[in-house]
């Protein structure tokens, strides 16, 4: 018999004869009288034997826990000691900067300029070969510029913001389709981005 269900039958009996002796001692005056030392004694192995079971169940139910939850802590263990796969590096490669890893290919430089009098670019498309590619930004106005390279809404590379000068950013860039904005807020939404094609 399992330790739960004599746990529940020792608890059903000890609080039944709790309501007798209650009910026996309210009818009767003369109750236990000198049957007291059986009364008392009768209670106290009830409520060591209730006791025992009742601990004896916790452990079973703690280790059978335990039990059902060894698979789960198992494979997070085994996730946390995973490393690194090749589907994953080759990802971080393929969105800009590779990890740390520099992207094969001749790269380029590539000019780029703001508008003197509008918030826009000279040019909404630019095209390089893999590899380091850097943008030269000149800027003519003195409303302050940047330039900006994203993939997918992920920043790559960014320059400084200027004013009247000269300025460049640089990244490893793999093949794909790239953004170029500037980040000056409400810039790009006005129209000052562009799109970088690497191939």
């Amino acid at each position: 018999m399992a330790y739960n269900t004599i746990f529940y039958i020792c608890g059903a009996v000890l609080a039944a004869a709790a309501v007798i002796t209650a009910l026996v001692g309210l009818r009767s005056e003369k109750f236990p009288g000198r049957a007291a030392p059986l009364v008392a004694l009768v209670f106290v192995a009830l409520i060591g034997v209730t006791t025992t079971y009742a601990v004896l169940n916790g452990q079973e139910e703690q280790e059978a826990r335990a039990e059902e939850l060894a698979p789960a802590t198992e494979e997070a263990e085994a996730l946390q000691e995973e490393p690194v796969g090749q589907e994953r590096a080759a990802d971080e490669a393929a969105a800009g900067n590779g990890g740390g890893k520099a992207v094969q290919g001749p790269g380029g430089t590539l000019q780029l300029a703001a508008s003197p009098t509008d918030i826009a670019y000279d040019k909404t498309k630019l095209s390089s070969k893999p590899g380091e590619v850097t943008i030269d930004f000149t800027n003519p106005a003195a409303l302050e510029h940047d330039v900006a390279i994203e993939k997918d809404g992920k920043e790559i590379a960014i320059s400084e913001t200027i004013g009247e000068g000269k300025t460049s950013v640089t990244a490893d860039l793999a093949p794909g389709t790239y953004t170029f904005l500037c980040t000056v807020p409400g810039h790009a939404e006005a129209g000052m981005e562009g799109t970088l094609t690497v191939k």
